[in-house]
C-alpha cells in the first residue's frame, strides 16, 4: 500500500521543481462543489471537459470521481462542500480533492475492492496520498503520468 506523501515547504528563494506549479508548466483547474452525491456526476463532466484530449483524461475522470465520492461518504464534507483541483503538467496530471476531514467513516464492503488502492489498480496511477492541511482538512491526491 502506498504511503502518505507530503510536499516540502517552499520559499521564494527555491527554484520551482516538477511538483511546484509555474505559469509555464501547469494548466490548473479548481472548483468547490456541494457535498452531495449528485455532485459526483458534475465532477466527472467538469474534469473531462477541462482535460479534453489529454492522455490521462479518462483516468483522471475516474480518480476525481472516486475521491469526490469518498469525500462525500467518508468525511465531514457530506452536506457541506469539497474542492477538486487539477494540475496538468507536460508529463503528468495531479488530481486532488480537499475535504473537511474528520474521522474516516467506514462502510463494510464484503469482498469488493474499495478504497484508494482501487484507483491505483484501475488507472495505473504513479502514486497517491493523503495530506492533512490547515483547519483539519484533508487533501487526497493521485499523480497520473504518461
Amino acid at each position: 500500500m502506498p504511503t502518505t506523501a507530503t510536499k516540502p515547504a517552499t520559499t521564494a528563494e527555491q527554484a520551482p521543481t516538477e511538483e511546484q506549479p509555474t505559469a509555464e508548466s501547469v494548466t490548473g483547474y479548481q472548483r468547490t462543489y456541494p457535498g452531495r452525491a449528485e455532485q459526483v456526476r458534475q465532477v466527472r463532466c467538469d474534469v473531462a471537459r477541462h482535460l479534453g484530449d489529454s492522455p490521462v483524461a479518462a483516468d483522471a475522470v475516474l480518480v476525481a470521481s472516486e475521491i469526490a465520492a469518498d469525500a462525500i461518504l467518508h468525511s465531514r464534507s457530506r452536506g457541506e462542500s469539497f474542492t477538486i483541483r487539477l494540475e496538468l503538467h507536460r508529463d503528468h496530471c495531479r488530481v486532488e480533492c480537499q475535504d473537511s476531514g474528520g474521522a474516516w467513516r467506514r462502510r463494510w464492503q464484503g469482498d469488493r475492492s474499495h478504497g484508494l488502492g482501487i484507483v491505483e489498480a484501475l488507472t495505473g496511477a504513479d502514486g497517491w496520498g493523503i495530506e492533512r492541511v490547515s483547519g483539519g482538512d484533508r487533501v487526497v491526491w493521485a499523480r497520473l503520468g504518461w
